[in-house]
C-alpha cells in the first residue's frame, strides 16, 4: 500500500515542522486525535501510542476509534518527521512527513508504505480499507486541520 497526502501551508517549513513535530500538541489541535501518549521520549526519537477517530461523513459524529503504537524520528538536519508502526494492523508501515517551500508557502506532505504480510487476501484489505478507507481520510484530516491552526497564527 502507497498513500500520498499534501497540502499548501501559507507558513514557513521552520514553523511547520515544530508544530508537526510535537505530538503532545496534536489532539488539542486536531479535533480527530483523542490521545497522544509517549511510552519513551528522548528528544528526536520517541515511541508513542496514537488514537484518533476514522470520521463516517454520513453519520455526524459518529467515528470509529483507531489506535497504534509508533516510533517517531524527528530529523532536523532533512526537515523529515518519519514514523515506524509497531503494532496494530498497521504494523510495519513507514510514514514521512516532508516540507518544502515554495513561493505560496510550504508544501506538506505525508507519504505511508505499507507491504502487506498476509498472502492474497491481504492486499484486498490493506489497499481499499487501511490505506484509503483509514490511513488516507485520517492524514487528509491531520493536514486540514494543521493548516488551519498555522495559519491562524498558532504554534509560533
Amino acid at each position: 500500500m502507497h498513500s500520498e497526502n499534501s497540502i499548501l501551508m501559507k507558513a514557513s517549513p521552520g514553523r511547520i515542522f515544530d508544530v508537526a513535530s510535537d505530538l503532545s500538541a496534536w489532539p488539542a489541535m486536531l479535533p480527530h486525535y483523542r490521545r497522544i501518549t509517549y511510552v519513551n521520549r528522548s528528544g528526536d526519537r520517541n515511541v508513542v501510542v496514537m488514537a484518533a477517530t476514522r470520521a463516517l461523513p454520513v453519520l455526524a459524529g459518529v467515528g470509529i476509534p483507531v489506535r497504534w503504537t509508533s516510533k517517531q524520528e524527528i530529523d532536523r538536519e532533512r526537515m523529515e518527521i518519519r514514523f515506524h508502526h509497531l503494532r496494530a494492523f498497521t504494523k510495519g508501515m513507514r510514514v514521512r512527513w516532508s516540507f518544502t517551500p515554495s513561493e505560496n508557502g510550504t508544501e506538506v506532505r505525508i507519504v505511508h508504505d505499507l507491504r502487506s504480510t498476509i498472502p492474497f487476501f491481504g492486499r484486498l484489505i490493506v489497499e481499499p480499507i487501511i490505506g484509503r478507507f483509514f490511513v488516507h481520510f485520517i492524514a487528509n484530516q491531520t493536514l486540514r486541520h494543521m493548516k488551519t491552526f498555522v495559519e491562524r497564527g498558532n504554534g509560533t
